[in-house]
């Protein structure tokens, strides 16, 4: 197998490009393709203030380590979930990238600054770990930029990652998820930055191959909270059909973005946001999801907590 720029031998090979490229021409792939996502989608501009949202995985550090590479303004973000045997690792590689190129991060810890783990969401919500993990983030993510006045907040996001999401969404009819599933998520409404997912273009493959020849050592396990996971059976349906017909994902997802976005769009009432009586951040009710899901963990975990004995009377 030959790198299809300069004949060398190939390191990595794109078979939905029916492409194969060595080290260096395959940076240039990935470069271009970040490029592109951003350029195409108007996701930011060298001005701006960049939160990345980095979890200690490959999809995240990679996406940090392009987005310096490039020159841009970018400080990672980082939630310690309190995830026992994972977080701290997680924690650990993600202060160890920074340190290695002297970039900015801000950590927050779900413990200390809220009062609970995803450990406390499992036992005290009726929410799945994933589902309330989610959520959670989601919140952070929004409030630390909005604070600390950054401009756009970035995930890792990938192509499997919206490619499966897609399927799930497709599968359930969830309109409402359908009609914002994109790359960019904008800040429509007061209190709520914009969103962006500056490596939608890439596969999980590649961004793995990105960051073993960058030489970025990032987590290797799976969240043990992810076992049994919809997300990864959506994945492994796709994989499956990927096998078969090279393509199949970037099919799926980017002919919803130019075609079928459209016409649910058409369709779709635009929801009415407020802000939330207790936080402030956008919600569609007077209480947002994520302060109810706080009441409910606290009302639980309160509750499980044995009562205190009384030392016996003194005789």
């Amino acid at each position: 197998m030959r790198c299809i720029k300069c004949r060398q031998p190939a390191a990595v090979e794109v078979r939905r490009h029916h492409s194969a490229f060595c080290p260096e021409h395959f940076i240039e792939f990935f470069d271009n393709q970040v490029r592109r996502a951003v350029h195409d989608e108007k996701m930011f501009s060298p001005e701006d203030r960049i939160l990345v949202a980095v979890s200690g995985g490959k999809d995240s550090l990679a996406l940090w380590d392009v987005l310096l590479r490039f020159g841009y303004q970018a400080t990672g973000l980082h939630i310690n979930l309190g995830i026992p045997g994972y977080s701290d690792l997680s924690q650990e590689k993600t202060e160890a990238f920074a340190r290695d190129r002297g970039a900015e991060l801000i950590i927050v810890d779900l413990e200390a600054d809220y009062g609970v783990t995803v450990e406390d969401f499992k036992r005290g919500s009726e929410r799945t770990p994933c589902s309330a993990c989610g959520l959670s983030k989601r919140y952070i993510f929004n409030k630390v930029a909005l604070e600390q006045g950054f401009d756009v907040v970035a995930t890792g996001h990938n192509l499997d990652d919206e490619a499966a999401t897609l399927l799930g969404n497709l599968i359930h009819w969830q309109d409402g998820y359908l009609i914002r599933q994109g790359p960019v998520l904008p800040a429509g409404y007061p209190n709520l930055v914009k969103k962006v997912k500056p490596l939608y273009r890439l596969a999980e493959r590649e961004i793995a191959a990105y960051a073993v020849l960058r030489g970025i050592d990032y987590v290797l396990d799976e969240c043990p909270n992810a076992v049994g996971a919809r997300s990864l059976l959506y994945k492994e349906a796709l994989n499956l059909i990927e096998q078969h017909s090279p393509g199949a994902k970037q099919n799926l997802y980017l002919g919803f973005l130019q075609k079928g976005r459209k016409l649910i769009s058409a369709a779709e009432e635009r929801p009415q946001l407020v802000e939330c009586e207790r936080c402030g951040m956008p919600t569609t009710a007077q209480v947002c999801s994520f302060c109810r899901l706080m009441e409910r963990v606290r009302i639980r975990l309160r509750r499980s907590k044995p009562e205190p004995v009384a030392p016996p009377a003194a005789r």
